[in-house]
């Protein structure tokens, strides 16, 4: 039997008071998120049914989510699941949670391209989950897209996400390697859109512990920022078509050395996006 007073609403109070001692920021939203997941309902519900008890078992569970949020696990790999743009993806540490900027690189692509009988050959390098490729895909039902990354168990969570958010009657390639290296000669592409790693490793001192102490260095921190993605802007040249687009998420510390770079190297176009945050996290360059 469960205690008189553990029902819904007190066990967000002492959940919430606990993840703030433990200097966790966002206490309250974490708590509120991984109970409303444990008893599988949307979190608005904890509030309509907040004097709902809460049995042993589900106490048990709980206490343990929680516990793990208090040494900044972060949310969305112990419930296994993150919402990106219209679609909810499996994630686990084998690769980044989706962001909302993220969201914003999408939201641009498909701004640009809102035609939506065009046929065209996308590829979502660095794929991770595969949020990028997929919500495209999901978007745009008439593109071809492709995935690749250098992390075979990524590109398991990657083809997961793509059979249970997509048609699976549809064809999707998956790459395994480095960059752009593992896909055929003759394979060409409108468009490549990638949030590949760009936070230099010289940074990691100053990156939150739920993301350096729980997510894919893989897939977020660079030894050598321009040698990494000259190798990103030399390789995606040989892999666009004429007038083909490379769209990239990045540091605003860099977004205008890739600009400039990418310039050098004989692409026709560049430009630079604002976040929401109004910083330079977006570049957008034009075979």
């Amino acid at each position: 039997m469960a205690d008189s007073q553990d029902n819904v609403l007190n066990l967000l109070k002492k959940s919430e008071e606990f993840l703030k001692k433990k200097n966790i920021p966002s206490a309250r939203l974490d708590a509120e998120i991984l109970l409303a997941d444990l008893l599988k309902i949307q979190r608005v519900k904890l509030y309509i049914d907040f004097e709902r008890p809460i049995s042993g078992p589900e106490k048990d569970e709980y206490r343990e989510r929680i516990v793990q949020r208090s040494k900044f696990k972060p949310t969305a790999y112990i419930i296994g699941k993150k919402a990106f743009f219209d679609s909810e993806f499996h994630v686990n540490e084998s690769v980044l949670i989706p962001r909302p900027e993220t969201e914003e690189l999408v939201a641009w692509v498909l701004e640009e391209y809102p035609n939506k009988e065009n046929a065209l050959e996308v590829i979502d390098l660095c794929s991770g989950s595969g949020c990028i490729g997929i919500s495209l895909a999901k978007a745009r039902k008439e593109w071809k897209v492709s995935f690749t990354d250098a992390s075979e168990s990524a590109l398991e969570i990657n083809k997961k996400n793509i059979q249970e958010i997509l048609n699976t009657e549809r064809s999707f390639e998956l790459y395994h390697g480095d960059l752009l290296s593992p896909i055929p000669d003759e394979t060409k592409f409108d468009l490549i859109v990638s949030n590949p790693p760009y936070i230099p490793e010289a940074d990691k001192p100053t990156i939150m512990p739920d993301v350096v102490d729980y997510e894919p260095h893989l897939a977020l921190f660079v030894a050598d920022f321009q040698g990494f993605h000259t190798k990103i802007l030399t390789e995606a040249k040989t892999k666009l078509k004429p007038e083909g687009r490379l769209y990239l998420e990045t540091h605003p510390r860099y977004s205008s050395w890739l600009k400039e770079t990418a310039l050098s190297l004989g692409y026709s176009g560049a430009d630079l996006k604002k976040d929401l945050s109004g910083r330079d996290s977006f570049v957008r360059l034009i075979l």
